[in-house]
């Protein structure tokens, strides 16, 4: 059956539109010709409601009672089996793509030609009043995002396709169909077959909150509004695009058609250039066809088909007042919640503009009139602290994207809170930006105070909550493994000491970003290999090895664990000096800061991080999960006394597992006779000792360096001839 009308006449008696009761009955006492109909009015409301908030700006509802409409929607098509294409709850996304399929344009999408001079836009007047004689212009802002041709049919979202090169562009359709301001079906009457032209953006305040979130969990922020959208338009993954805070406007109408009645079938075949007539074509590519004659006509018209425009836009009568236009535009520039680097001038008359006709590039009836580039004084949006993978906060500046040197800058460095208090910076603040070297931006000096006070540094951690501590003009979390920053950091550094091979920086982000590793890097090994299969990227085979290779790294020598812990100024050497003066974790566990100093080679810095890291609850927390017997287990104890010299002067790599051996054990061994035991293959290395199911890497990096690859008979074989009984 059809689904409800969504114009005003036929939402007369829809019971959600005014005033909505969302105190509905239960869903079982509904049949399915009631939950039909229920349906059907939702979605009208649910789009009437959108086109309210998206295309009008003026909401009739408030959000709470828009999200039980909604999720009343969701539940009934769900329970009833009701869901379709172009209903208002399909903006989720659908399943990855394996890449974005080539679209031929119905009509060119042409360039503009343009200039920031005066002289130049009269000039383009000036020619246009050669051929067409007097006429009236459109002005519009001319947006910074990402152009895109929609077309519907019979009302209903067919496709979307990126401008391309003009003539052929990308279907990014799924991608389209997650803007919440791009109706899937259209309102009122519209053409049965339609193209319009719009720019699909991020708005500015989206894009700053946006940009908030990323550098709060340690990614790199957009550069500005235009890559935003364009990165968040061309995800192969709709999902992605969905989770990002993207809008459109429509401007302009490429093709429009009437096909009389038909069925279905024969309205969606006007979608293919090749199956009409070159006469069709021409006589469908504005909206002369279904009578509009002017550009100020498809204005006012697209909002009546739920196409959001741009009401910045005006009709002038001359191009002195479309130059005005112009210079009164870009002095509220920095008011719009858009980025804008000019405004378009078009002849308004369609009929005069099909006479004017092209170039090969570009429209000879529009021009875009440019404003000129910003310099590097711009405006502090938002100030957020970046919790780093070692603890340390860093304020960083998100800016008004401004241009420094050619480069386009959206966030500067504060330095520390100590540099923010001096200068007196803070959020609203004008500022001017440069670049340390031509690289790094960095906030120079505020060049007009807007802010109330300078920007206050937070006193917890904006990841995990715990309290900040402050050394002179640095801060740092406290939160140790179990900060969420720290915590890929931490997942990275311990299986690079443990030697664990598969696990690299991408892949410790994505086993905290996934929640299979929560509180601790002690998650790892609570986590079974069908887990880890299930990540993207990953498979049976390499999540068994990864879990291999974890139980490989079992019971490591006491210093290779402190090591793996990444307490802050303790790397293995360190680490090693501390396991032999103390011997067991235990007797570390219960060392103090005065003790730690007494351990040649750690002075009185190291040992203060020492004993912090290990007296904060929740780091010891962490130790005594890994130490658990179904995890790590029990660090090696060190004997002093333990081992000779008959391995000095060789350094062994291991890869795979051994029979009976952990590696950290086969590391031990090799250490206690006086050899050297590394993670990695280098031209140092004297042996890769290869076990079963060895990863490539090693394997390769051996190759490269002519370094001879032993197995564990091999192995033992060797140790043997240097007098090393591995039995005891």
């Amino acid at each position: 059956m059809p689904e409800a009308d969504t114009g005003s006449d036929a939402l007369a008696d829809n019971p959600y539109v005014r005033d909505p009761d969302t105190d509905f009955a239960p869903v079982d006492a509904l049949d399915e010709a009631a939950a039909r109909e229920q349906v059907d009015d939702l979605r009208a409301a649910i789009r009437y409601h959108d086109h309210r908030y998206y295309v009008e700006n003026d909401p009739e509802i408030g959000d709470r009672a828009y999200d039980r409409l909604f999720s009343r929607l969701q539940t009934l098509e769900a329970e009833f089996g009701l869901a379709t294409e172009h209903s208002p709850t399909q903006r989720v996304g659908a399943e990855p793509l394996d890449e974005l399929e080539s679209v031929e344009h119905v009509a060119p999408l042409l360039s503009l030609d343009s200039s920031g001079d005066a002289d130049d836009v009269r000039a383009f007047a000036d020619r246009v009043a050669r051929e067409a004689g007097e006429v009236e212009f459109v002005c519009e802002p001319k947006f910074d995002g990402l152009s895109v041709a929609v077309t519907y049919v019979d009302g209903r979202l067919q496709q979307a396709a990126t401008r391309g090169d003009g003539e052929t562009g990308e279907d990014v359709t799924e991608n389209v169909r997650t803007i919440d301001s791009v109706p899937l079906k259209l309102r009122g009457d519209p053409p049965d077959f339609l193209v319009v032209r719009g720019e699909v953006y991020m708005p500015r305040d989206a894009f700053t909150a946006h940009n908030r979130e990323r550098v709060e969990r340690g990614d790199d922020p957009f550069a500005n509004p235009r890559n935003a959208a364009a990165g968040s338009l061309r995800q192969l993954d709709p999902s992605v695009t969905a989770e990002r805070p993207l809008d459109c406007f429509f401007y302009d109408i490429l093709a429009a058609r009437n096909v009389g009645e038909g069925t279905e079938d024969e309205s969606a075949g006007v979608l293919a250039a090749g199956d009409e007539s070159d006469e069709d074509v021409e006589a469908s590519r504005d909206g002369l066809d279904v009578g509009l004659n002017s550009h100020w006509a498809e204005h006012e018209q697209l909002p009546e088909w739920g196409l959001k425009v741009d009401r910045e836009a005006e009709r002038v009568a001359d191009i002195d007042a479309a130059i005005d236009y112009r210079n009164r535009l870009g002095e509220r520039r920095e008011d719009l919640n858009y980025e804008i680097d000019g405004v378009v001038v078009k002849v308004n008359d369609r009929r005069t503009c099909l006479d004017l006709g092209t170039t090969a590039r570009h429209y000879r009836w529009a021009y875009a009139y440019k404003f000129p580039a910003r310099d590097e004084v711009t405006t502090i949006e938002d100030v957020v602290v970046q919790v780093g993978r070692t603890g340390r906060l860093t304020p960083v500046a998100l800016l008004d994207p401004v241009d420094v040197g050619g480069v386009t800058v959206s966030r500067a460095s504060l330095h520390n809170r100590d540099e923010i208090a001096a200068m007196g910076v803070g959020v609203g603040d004008e500022v001017r930006v440069q670049r340390a070297g031509d690289v790094i931006p960095y906030v120079a000096e505020v060049t007009e105070q807007r802010s109330e006070g300078h920007f206050a540094f937070p006193e917890q951690c904006p990841r995990c909550g715990s309290d900040v501590e402050f050394d002179g003009p640095n801060a740092f979390c406290t939160g140790g493994l179990t900060c969420p920053a720290q915590l890929i950091r931490s997942v990275e550094y311990f299986t690079d000491v443990l030697d664990v091979e598969g696990v690299g920086e991408e892949a410790a982000e994505q086993f905290v970003t996934a929640g299979v590793v929560e509180e601790s890097v002690a998650d790892l090994y609570d986590t079974p290999a069908e887990a880890f299969a299930d990540l993207e990227g990953w498979g049976e085979t390499s999540a068994q090895n990864l879990v291999d290779e974890l139980e490989s790294a079992r019971h490591p020598p006491l210093g290779e664990f402190l090591a793996a812990l990444g307490i802050p100024e303790v790397g293995p050497t360190v680490a090693d000096d501390v396991a032999r003066e103390f011997g067991t974790l235990d007797a570390v566990l219960d060392a103090d800061e005065t003790d730690f100093e007494r351990v040649d080679g750690v002075g009185s810095v190291v040992a203060e991080h020492l004993a912090e890291f290990l007296a904060n609850d929740r780091n010891r927390a962490v130790v005594e999960r890994l130490r658990d017997e179904s995890r790590l287990g029990e660090p090696e104890a060190v004997d002093a006394d333990d081992g000779g010299d008959e391995l000095a002067g060789l350094t062994f790599v291991f890869t795979g597992s051994v029979e009976g051996w952990t590696r950290s054990e086969l590391q031990a061994l090799v250490e206690r006779h006086g050899a050297n035991a590394t993670g990695s293959v280098s031209g140092n290395t004297d042996y890769l000792v290869v076990g079963e199911n060895p990863g490539r890497s090693k394997r390769d990096a051996a190759d490269d360096n002519d370094v001879p690859q032993v197995d564990p008979g091999e192995f033992v074989a060797l140790l043997a001839e240097r007098g090393v009984d591995v039995e005891s």
